[in-house]
């Protein structure tokens, strides 16, 4: 084999392997619970990924949601979820607070 075919050989298993992993997303989409909201205080839903976003609601400890995607900003992971009783309702949360269900 020329080590031009070669090269693309090994160039298209490689792309080929990336796709067919799962990327970090798609391995947290599923069911969750909030869990680990100190005291009183609930997880605050956000209408973006990061605090400097808009507070949609807060959700107690043991709410139930659906993580569609999770994405880094900053040093936070933040999911994209939707709530399990409202399904339309939408918004971020930090994915420290999450817990598979």
């Amino acid at each position: 084999m020329r080590p031009t075919r070669a090269i693309l050989l090994a160039a298209a298993l490689c792309a080929a392997a990336t796709l067919a992993t799962p990327t970090l997303a798609d391995a947290w989409r599923g069911t969750y619970e909030v869990a680990g909201v100190k005291g009183e205080d609930m997880l605050k839903l956000r209408a973006g990924p990061g605090t400097g976003y808009k507070v949609i609601l807060g959700l107690p400890n043991g709410a139930l949601v659906h993580v569609r995607s999770c994405e880094r900003s900053g040093n936070t992971r933040w999911c994209n979820v939707s709530l399990d009783v409202a399904r339309n309702l939408r918004g971020y949360v930090s994915e420290s607070y999450l817990r598979e269900k």
